[in-house]
């Protein structure tokens, strides 16, 4: 794809986002009344989410009609293989969202016939939008971001996500929990992933991991990385695709050190 047209997707998933953390962000101000239900174990979902995503289908399928939109709400089994495909969170961190923890965010990957050529996540709360562009880097309000130099686990502060809507996988969650958190300065779990990506693309994470994500979480947050020059594969170490998938990513040193010591605490 010719640099042009994925800057063009780029700057229409920028304004679609903007226009999405917008009504996040006036939701948040009347959460005492806000309608929400289960879908799940520890999983929710509110009418903000529904019309944040429903915001995003209509503005970006308003300017490419033939294009797809793939988000959680509304259209989860669309297959992002083919075509211009828009993988959107419209409230990554909806749980922090509904109890008023700053958290949370607006997140869209643009997928051209299964390549990632375009990212962004916003930041709701901070206002910070995170760019990535396939080929020419990542950016925070438009200042070039890169991962993080270090090289010591023990002086790596490393994310993580808690396995919280299904248990069968805590027992091979907590050993790589204790072996990582033995090793390293610090662990952090926010409770969005998309943010969590974007903060290894900033180096704010040295790394981060979690066993089970989805592609809404994780699309933009993938080429905010790479293009910041980071890692980010599935548990076994190939490279992280927009699928349901386990993950880890962080700058190339951490990244290694943390696939080699989470391989380990699962043996």
């Amino acid at each position: 794809m010719a640099s042009g047209e994925s800057s063009a997707l780029l700057d229409l998933a920028v304004r679609a986002a903007h226009a999405a953390a917008e009504i996040v962000r006036r939701g948040a101000t009347g959460l005492a009344t806000l309608q929400w239900e289960q879908k799940g174990p520890q999983d929710y979902v509110s009418d903000v989410d529904r019309a944040s995503e429903e915001a995003l289908r209509t503005m970006l399928l308003g300017e490419i009609p033939e294009a797809q939109v793939l988000g959680e709400e509304l259209s989860p089994g669309v297959r992002p293989d083919h075509g211009v495909v828009f993988v959107v969170d419209p409230l990554d961190g909806t749980t922090n969202f509904l109890h008023g923890f700053p958290e949370y965010a607006v997140s869209i990957g643009v997928v051209v016939d299964d390549e990632l050529v375009a990212g962004v996540v916003r930041h709701v709360v901070t206002g910070e939008t995170y760019t990535a562009l396939a080929g020419a880097g990542a950016k925070r309000d438009g200042a070039s971001i890169h991962v993080s130099s270090t090289t010591n686990p023990q002086r790596a502060l490393i994310g993580t996500g808690f396995p919280f809507s299904s248990m069968d996988r805590i027992d091979e969650y907590l050993p790589q929990f204790a072996a990582v958190a033995s090793r390293t300065a610090g662990m952090r779990r926010a409770g969005s992933a998309a943010l969590d990506l974007a903060h290894v693309a900033a180096g704010q994470f040295d790394a981060f991991w979690e066993l089970k994500l989805a592609p809404w979480d994780i699309a933009a947050g993938l080429l905010l990385v790479r293009e910041a020059g980071g890692l980010v594969t599935d548990l076994t170490g190939a490279p992280a695709r927009v699928t349901h998938t386990g993950l880890v990513a962080g700058n190339p040193s951490m990244h290694h050190w943390m696939l080699d010591t989470l391989t380990n605490a699962s043996r």
